[in-house]
């Protein structure tokens, strides 16, 4: 499939820059995966959209402040060069952290990645964090290894010097409402670089109000990094190598979901984290004949979800709109189909619905 398939056309001030006074004053596009007909609806609505036999999926994936800004200490056992001041090179180094390797050991984008060698050193703070760059990688990602040289945790000076990780087409800094508005009420499982966005729209009375319909809520972790966020740089979406994600559904989850599926009642997903999470997990024990849809347990998500891809588990989602020509459009496509949903992105763009991280979102069923 071409990516030029993908493309919408997006006014630039439709891009929402701030989250809106509160969470569940959205707007929110329902859409029928059958006809293709929609139509315009409040957030605020959304526990009487819902028949009351639902499954609903969390993503509880809690976003860590994974933009660090540092300055170039020097490489280990250099020699003084004119590129050095004392054996030290100097300049400004930013850091995004995208996936835990080990406890002090993690896959970062470096910039600027290129001129830094293997073994430099950056330094954060006043010194008390350091990082050296160990290995690198595809994607233009490096291996960092992290020291505390005070008293302080790794992940303690990640939350006092890191920034929130706000999209690019946020075009602003980040401010100290980002710390609780780019985080979901439900977060709880430190590891993401962004957030699950679908579920920034849910307040606790809208959680409140979902139960006392009787609709069942569970909860998956899916690390949200590169796979989510990495622009596809081919021209057909076959091209595309999608970076893998860590998820874990807890047992409990999987019952439910096992339970569900048995029952025939409706999984809805809030957001596309968690239909890869719980399409990879179907495929996996398909693959290992297992009797259940789904298995409890911690993987790694490769899965690249296109047009034409049969979904075993999910049979509604709520997802935000997404960016033309990415993975996350494919996806949304793949579930709605492309016509459909293009139809209902003209429609979104011409009604002056706000677009991505902190904009209005979908439902589709």
């Amino acid at each position: 499939m071409r990516l030029d398939e993908l493309d919408y056309h997006l006014p630039a001030e439709q891009i929402a820059q701030q989250p809106l006074d509160r969470r569940d004053a959205s707007r929110l596009l329902l859409l029928n995966r059958s006809s293709g007909a929609f139509e315009d609806r409040q957030f605020a609505e959304f526990p009487e959209l819902l028949t009351g036999n639902e499954l609903l999926v969390l993503n509880n994936a809690r976003v860590i402040p994974a933009r660090l800004f540092g300055r170039r200490a020097g490489v280990r056992s250099q020699k003084p060069s004119r590129a050095t001041r004392g054996g030290h090179l100097t300049g400004k180094v930013e850091v995004l952290l995208t996936r835990q390797i080990d406890v002090d050991t993690w896959e970062a984008l470096v910039r600027p990645g290129r001129k830094m060698r293997l073994r430099e050193r950056v330094l954060f703070g006043d010194g008390e964090l350091e990082a050296e760059i160990m290995a690198r990688g595809e994607f233009g990602l490096r291996t960092l290894r992290f020291v505390s040289h005070d008293q302080c945790s790794i992940n303690a000076h990640f939350e006092r010097l890191g920034h929130v990780p706000l999209p690019p087409y946020i075009d602003r800094e980040d401010e100290t409402v980002d710390r609780e508005r780019y985080q979901t009420v439900f977060a709880k499982r430190l590891g993401a670089i962004a957030a699950p966005t679908a579920g920034l729209h849910f307040s606790e009375e809208i959680l409140k109000r979902i139960r006392a319909r009787g609709v069942e809520i569970c909860e998956l972790t899916l690390d949200v990094g590169l796979g989510t966020f990495q622009p596809v740089h081919s021209e057909t979406l076959e091209g595309h190598v999608m970076h893998s994600e860590s998820y874990e559904i807890p047992g409990e989850t999987a019952d439910r979901i096992n339970a569900a599926e048995a029952a025939r009642r409706p999984v809805l997903a809030i957001g596309t984290t968690v239909v890869r999470a719980l399409e990879d997990a179907a495929l996996r024990a398909k693959e290992a004949g297992s009797s259940h849809i789904v298995g409890g347990g911690k993987a790694e998500a490769r899965l690249f979800i296109t047009p034409g891809f049969r979904f075993r588990v999910v049979n509604a989602l709520l997802t935000n709109f997404h960016l033309p020509r990415s993975t996350l459009l494919a996806l949304v496509c793949a579930f709605a189909g492309r016509e459909s949903l293009l139809a209902a992105y003209r429609h979104a763009v011409e009604a002056g619905y706000r677009f991505y991280s902190y904009g209005d979102c979908m439902l589709i069923r």
